[in-house]
């Protein structure tokens, strides 16, 4: 049953990623404007993504074990892209 929610959330993740660009363009320029720097960033644009990534999962109606694979998924994928 875990596997299914955690592949469904894959699934979302992966339908959302044009989404999750522009969340990572928006939380980048908040940070820009604050001149955040070093772990104040870091920790702003965690907080920044997650919050993009939990209203996602909000619009998709996710609940339980499959919210929290898409909103880890979500954030993962958000942190590792290039900046």
């Amino acid at each position: 049953m875990i596997k299914t929610f955690a592949l469904a959330g894959l699934a979302l993740c992966l339908a959302g990623a044009p989404t999750l660009a522009f969340a990572e363009d928006a939380c980048m320029t908040q940070s820009m404007d604050k001149k955040l720097a070093g772990a104040a960033k870091t920790s702003f644009l965690k907080k920044c993504e997650r919050t993009a990534c939990e209203s996602q999962a909000a619009e998709k109606k996710l609940r339980g074990a499959a919210k929290a694979s898409f909103v880890k998924k979500c954030v993962t994928d958000a942190m590792t892209m290039p900046m």
